[in-house]
Order: C-alpha cells, then structure tokens, then sequence
C-alpha cells in the first residue's frame, strides 16, 4: 500500500478522535458534527470547481468527509472506530 495513504488513514483516525472528545466535553454534540460534516459534503458535491471530475473522483473528494460522518455515528453507538469497517461502511452506503 503506499505509504500516502497510510498516512491518510492516521489523519482520518485522529479527526474522527478530535471530533469524539470535541463531544465528550460538551463543546460540540453528536448532530452539531454531522451537520458540519454534511455542509462540507454539499459544498464538496456542489456544482463549479468540479464539473470536470468523473463520479468516481467526486467520490473520492467525498471519502473523508463520509468517514467522518460514518466514524461520529459510531462514537455515538458507542461502537468503535476502525478504518477498514468505515471504508466499507462507506462503500455499502454510497
């Protein structure tokens, strides 16, 4: 795998870690994160910049923003959060 993307899946993890004790401490709550998460991904998907792309590098703009979304629903559940099962999660749901 290249080591990029190792990289990626830390930073993944640590946002998803930063999100959860943004809510532990009552700075943030669970919906207040999703709604973050979901007016990025509209302003990711949202017409302009990216008119060009194909729908699967759209996705992939998309990638971190869905495991974020994903990654705060299982925080919520009390369920952990790991990469591979979010990826897949991911690639079920989208």
């Amino acid at each position: 795998m290249n080591t990029a993307n190792l990289g990626l899946e830390g930073l993944y993890l640590a946002v998803s870690s930063v999100n959860a004790l943004l809510v532990e401490k009552g700075m943030l709550t669970h919906a207040e994160v999703h709604e973050a998460l979901k007016r990025a991904e509209a302003s990711a998907t949202a017409g302009g910049e990216h008119d060009d792309l194909s729908g699967s590098n759209r996705k992939a703009i998309c990638f971190p923003i869905r495991f974020l979304m994903l990654a705060n629903e299982k925080t919520e559940n009390k369920q952990p959060v790991r990469f591979r099962g979010v990826a897949e999660d991911i690639g079920r749901r989208w």
